[in-house]
């Protein structure tokens, strides 16, 4: 009996995965109990998006659920006192914040798995036209590319929002934001993270006034409060001493937290449950969709479901330009499986390759394709005559309807088969398979009005499509596995630089 009303208790704990810097958590045994007025007035929201066009919302599963996306900020605001205090560089008072942390928290549809990807601060992209709801100045888009980061200055979180619709396609359903202050106060009230490094650590050289002044023994010890922001802003020590190293550091400091509150069953203690509620709804900063505690009580109840073995946190693929990075073409199929909402970890072959239609195919003979030339890129030029070079060996397949589009050639990164209606899906997956283009590459689209086959950058030569080309679009051969951690993982240690040890 003491175990089933100990296991009750827990079951009635608000877990909130939240912030760039942590995933952080709220319980209550009642709505009362929280006050609930009160907390609700310590929310201080912003608006979701300040860009001009929005990415389109995901279609919905058989079922009708679909994928929850949520970006997770790091602000380095240092305009105030305690912030200040925590953060240094006192020439950063009076600048506009920069969105340090950025990582994208992907909820699968069915809520079987959850991706994290983190964007590295130093990103080079262009930021779109972007308006502060405070004081209406318009930012407009950028002429070239620069730092991600420089983002959150231009009117507030809902800014890099826009940028990352922008970037990735992807539609982004909510922020959180953390300053250092907050960091600092929930992860006081959390208790305590287990980390791991693989021998003794600083965060800072001798006789240097670079890094932090983190400072830990070889192998895991429990970290909170200021300890844990140094933890997350520290990079000097950690491995190749970069970005990418602090961004693995920050998902390992994760997933330790997620293990650490699903098993730690002193979370069902009121009087903790208290402060950590007010830590965090003083905290963290959502957007306008997450107004009341009730929201983010539904909110938590979906980000729950998950087991830490499906959850997958990864870094943007990238490639370095000098001191900066740009995303790769690696970047692109990520964020084209987060659009499919294929799970990071592999277990999502059934939606990697998708299924073969219930709708039954017309003869070839009598199913018309339209082709077009999308072989354009922002770097080269279409190749000419694309669209009927694909047409001719469609027509060899026995598809002697098959008519090339005249228009003007497309930018298309992936090839890909529309159709307009459930009832052309079986036509459009028979033309795909003819050409040797995977299934998940068929995608119903209002835009077209029949089955359409768009030629992209990634099929600019040969009548077949290239098979390496379509393994591409697998987990397996976009990740980095060297930058990708299971949430279940807690055999990982950091890696410490020498000259950062003691």
């Amino acid at each position: 009996m003491g175990r089933r009303s100990a296991r009750s208790k827990r079951s009635r704990i608000l877990r909130w995965t939240t912030g760039v810097l942590a995933v952080l958590v709220l319980g209550t045994a009642g709505a009362g109990y929280l006050w609930y007025q009160h907390l609700n007035n310590n929310i201080q929201t912003g608006k979701l998006s300040l860009g001009e066009h929005r990415a389109a919302k995901p279609t919905p599963n058989a079922a009708g659920q679909t994928p929850l996306n949520i970006l997770l900020i790091g602000s380095d605001d240092r305009n105030s006192k305690e912030n200040l205090r925590l953060g240094g560089h006192k020439e950063s008072v009076g600048a506009a914040p920069l969105a340090d942390v950025q990582m994208l928290l992907h909820l699968s549809a069915d809520r079987t798995n959850m991706s994290v990807v983190s964007m590295p601060r130093d990103t080079l992209v262009k930021l779109p036209k972007c308006t502060d709801p405070k004081t209406g100045r318009v930012y407009p888009e950028t002429v070239g590319r620069v730092m991600t980061n420089t983002s959150l200055g231009r009117g507030g979180p809902g800014c890099t929002v826009a940028t990352w619709e922008e970037i990735t396609g992807i539609h982004i359903d909510h922020f959180m934001m953390v300053d250092f202050t907050g960091v600092v106060s929930m992860a006081d009230a959390i208790g305590g993270v287990p980390v791991c490094v693989d021998a003794n650590m600083t965060g800072r050289r001798a006789g240097s006034d670079e890094g932090t002044s983190l400072k830990l023994e070889k192998g895991t010890t429990y970290i909170k409060g200021e300890q844990a922001l140094q933890w997350l802003r520290t990079r000097h020590g950690f491995e190749d001493g970069s970005d990418i190293a602090r961004a693995k550091a920050q998902h390992m400091y994760m997933s330790a937290m997620v293990r650490q509150l699903r098993e730690n069953a002193t979370f069902s203690h009121p009087g903790r449950l208290r402060t950590l509620a007010e830590k965090a709804t003083d905290a963290v900063k959502p957007d306008d969709g997450l107004d009341t505690v009730k929201k983010l009580y539904d909110l938590s109840n979906e980000l729950k479901k998950p087991s830490p073995k499906r959850i997958t946190m990864t870094t943007m693929p990238f490639v370095y330009e000098g001191a900066r990075v740009a995303p790769t073409p690696a970047a692109d199929t990520l964020w084209k499986l987060l659009r499919d909402d294929v799970a990071l970890d592999g277990k999502d072959a059934k939606k990697a390759t998708a299924q073969t239609s219930h709708d039954p195919a017309a003869a070839d003979d009598k199913i018309a394709v339209q082709v077009r030339n999308g072989t354009r890129t922002a770097t080269t030029a279409a190749v000419p005559g694309r669209a009927s070079a694909v047409r001719q060996a469609l027509i060899g397949k026995g598809f002697t309807q098959a008519a090339s589009d005249g228009s003007p050639p497309l930018a298309v990164d992936r090839t890909v088969v529309n159709y307009p209606s459930a009832d052309l899906e079986g036509d459009a997956q028979a033309v795909a398979k003819s050409m040797g283009i995977p299934l998940s590459s068929v995608k119903r689209s209002t835009e077209v009005s029949g089955v359409t086959l768009t030629v992209g950058a990634d099929w600019r030569t040969g009548n077949m499509f290239p098979k390496d080309a379509a393994d591409a679009d697998t987990p397996d051969k976009t990740l980095d596995r060297s930058q990708t951690q299971n949430g279940a993982d807690s055999g990982q240690c950091m890696h410490v630089q020498p000259g950062y040890t003691w």
